[in-house]
């Protein structure tokens, strides 16, 4: 592409991925009114491209297409072009999204849509070649075709956009059917069991996704129930993933999802959400097992968070590329030339054995097959197996493996670093604000509830609307797109957490205001549930969503917040809205339990016993402290926990009432425990609460 073409009209646009294409030849809009508007004035139909800035593949149509003069002079003259980032408007994507799903049976991205003037589309798609190939046909065959059948078929087009509109109006009303029970968790378990990888870990086959949200749901079902099987397939997918490719061993965190079922080969973009959801599930399995190994991934994940994708205002960056140089991991790969430059003789050896990596390289070519010389750091033996095959003892081996890692990182540093995304997404730091929250407080590490902190510092002062909502993204000092339903859930999700893991009112009475917002934008009064969108929806269908995809689903995130914030505060009728959300979805779940996990464990929660625990005393009092501390330590993932002050308790006891009369019995800090609603005998000794939460511990329900 000449590199001098003018900018089109995305060059006045914030979002990363849209700025990537403002010096196509192709005469880019975004999604606005006058886009729609010339293409209603000059009888063109809409061609709609969405991806985001980090998606290897958006790359590569890019390149071989957007970049081209005869594929941009043919979209010139047949469409009006409008090009999307599906991180900023998630609305867009999944609405045609569902729509490619529908057509063609799968989705992903680059999506690319053809529709009618008035938004109704007739042709979806996910990656195209510039020309066809291996059955698939290509832009410069497929944009003739399309022209010639609007011209001369423009009435089936419509009749077809038409009757593939009300289809989808169809499939997004959903009747509400009989009520779930405990059945449907059980039902749920039985499938992942089905579906899990005995080797690798995980579920399903290649291309395998960490899927987190399906571990969180396991270690809780293994919390109430004893299910000595479901705890073990959470070690080997979390243990098998830390020693795959998909997890950075030099740099850490993890990378998008491995293109085989071994973990090994990444598909190198890493995502902000990944993090996060990753980091509880490592947190919650170092809660329920105690084991340093779980302790060790969360402390690396946080590390690589805080070092690379914090911005100085202290919100988090949405990714980093798979692709440097125009080359997809050529940041993360190695030769075994560098590593015999980078590390001394023994270090050397160390890592090829412990890494796997050969003189001809073991990554081989996605399309070819081919080896590029190229390898990826992966381990398949544990420390131990390697300490007994190198006769080292598995200290030293450590220490050696630590400075390789060093050294290697250092030389890593000096390469051109993939493009880092730095959107700041609300839902997505809400996640982020959870994560850190959580770890912080089961693992007793300050400065992660301190960056918790400083994220939702920064989110509730510089992404909030005039009239007190918020905005859904921030780039370049400024905040734009009011917020969708899960950029209310997520962050209520995060200051919930953080005020557990702080005891600070503020965050506890702000979750209460979001939350109360989301219901009054999104709540659907008549049915149940929350809609994605607010009202003022643009596109032709407001959605109520439950399915999981990449993240936990807004309705289900949603119903715990609610769950959450009624055990807090003493509010039932936020108990009794959460169990409206599964009703209207019931025969949606029913169908497809593993397409709504995150609903299933909020679901749990509703229906296992559950506790909360009120300590009141001074919060710089020992014996608070180390009451707080024994409810940290416990394998109780779901406990709510209210602190109330002796000092001043006006703050606590006007968000949840039923504090304001538990007083420490005989000046002396008391824990106040309940379970399901019915209040045991208070105490003020760290031992019977000890006791009582390891009785509550052994309280399973298979």
């Amino acid at each position: 592409m000449d590199k001098e073409v003018a900018p089109n009209r995305l060059i006045q646009e914030k979002s990363p991925y849209l700025l990537q294409h403002a010096h196509n030849p192709v005469d880019w809009y975004p999604w606005s009114r006058e886009a729609f508007q010339k293409a209603k004035k000059e009888n063109k139909l809409i061609f709609l491209s969405i991806g985001y800035s980090t998606c290897h593949w958006c790359h590569v149509m890019e390149k071989e297409s957007f970049e081209d003069s005869d594929v941009a002079r043919l979209l010139n003259q047949t469409f009006v072009s409008i090009k999307v980032d599906r991180e900023e408007r998630p609305d867009i994507d999944s609405y045609y999204m569902s729509v490619c799903q529908m057509l063609t049976g799968a989705g992903g991205w680059p999506l690319t849509i053809v529709m009618s003037p008035d938004k109704k589309p007739f042709f979806a798609a996910t990656y195209l070649p510039k020309q066809g190939r291996f059955g698939r046909p290509g832009l410069l065959e497929l944009i003739p075709h399309i022209n010639s059948a609007w011209r001369n078929r423009k009435e089936e087009i419509i009749d077809s956009a038409h009757e593939i509109a009300e289809k989808i109006n169809r499939t997004a009303q959903i009747k509400s059917g009989t009520e779930l029970n405990k059945e449907i968790l059980r039902t749920a378990c039985s499938q992942l069991i089905g579906t899990y990888d005995e080797t690798a870990g995980g579920f399903g086959s290649a291309p395998k996704f960490p899927t987190p949200h399906n571990l969180s749901f396991l270690l809780r079902y293994y919390s109430s129930t004893s299910n000595e099987k479901t705890l073990s397939m959470v070690e080997h997918t979390l243990r098998s993933m830390r020693m795959g490719g998909i997890y950075d061993h030099i740099g850490f965190g993890f990378h998008r999802y491995s293109t085989d079922t071994m973990w090994r080969v990444p598909h190198f973009e890493k995502m902000l959400y990944d993090q996060a959801l990753l980091l509880m599930a490592y947190t919650e399995a170092f809660q329920v097992t105690k084991k340093p190994a779980y302790r060790a991934t969360v402390e690396q994940i946080i590390t690589y968070v805080l070092r690379d994708m914090t911005s100085e205002q202290g919100g988090f960056y949405s990714a980093e590329d798979a692709d440097s140089e125009g080359e997809e991991g050529k940041y993360y790969v190695w030769t075994d030339k560098e590593l015999g430059e980078v590390l001394d003789p023994v270090e050397a050896k160390i890592v090829r054995k412990a890494f796997n990596t050969r003189q001809e390289g073991n990554f081989k070519h996605e399309t070819t097959g081919q080896r590029t010389g190229n390898n990826i750091l992966y381990m398949t033996k544990s420390l131990e197996e390697l300490s007994s095959e190198l006769s080292m003892p598995v200290g030293e081996l450590k220490a050696h493996l630590t400075k390789a890692r060093k050294k290697l990182f250092e030389r890593r540093e000096k390469r051109i670093r993939p493009l880092r995304d730095e959107k700041i997404l609300c839902d997505w730091n809400g996640m982020m604000i959870a994560a850190l929250s959580k770890a912080g407080r089961i693992l007793g590490n300050a400065e992660y509830i301190q960056a918790a902190k400083g994220a939702a510092d920064f989110l509730l002062t510089k992404m909030r609307t005039p009239t007190g909502g918020l905005y859904h993204r921030f780039i370049d000092a400024e905040p734009a797109i009011t917020g969708f339903l899960d950029d209310y859930a997520f962050l209520v999700w995060g200051l919930i957490d953080l005020y557990e893991a702080t005891f600070e009112t503020k965050y506890l009475a702000t979750a209460l205001d979001m939350n109360e917002r989301a219901t009054q934008t999104f709540w659907d009064d008549n049915e149940g549930a929350f809609y994605s969108t607010s009202g003022n929806s643009e596109l032709p269908l407001r959605k109520k969503e439950i399915y999981d995809g990449a993240i936990p689903s807004g309705n289900g995130v949603a119903m715990l917040n609610l769950l959450r914030l009624a055990g807090l505060t003493g509010r039932y009728d936020l108990e009794n809205m959460a169990f409206k959300i599964p009703s209207y979805f019931a025969d949606q779940i029913r169908m497809s339990p593993l397409s709504h996990v995150q609903t299933l464990i909020a679901f749990g929660v509703a229906l296992w016993p559950s506790l909360e625990i009120v300590v009141s005393g001074d919060p710089d009092d020992p014996v608070t402290t180390e009451m707080l501390g024994v409810i940290r330590r416990s394998n109780l993932p779901d406990v709510n926990v209210v602190l109330r002050p002796l000092i001043d308790p006006s703050a606590i006891t006007n968000l949840a009432p039923f504090t304001k009369n538990l007083l420490p019995i005989s000046g002396k800090t008391t824990a106040y425990i309940c379970e399901r609603n019915e209040c045991k005998v208070p105490t003020n000794s760290v031992e019977v609460l000890m006791q009582k939460l390891d009785a509550f511990e052994k309280t399973r329900d298979e």
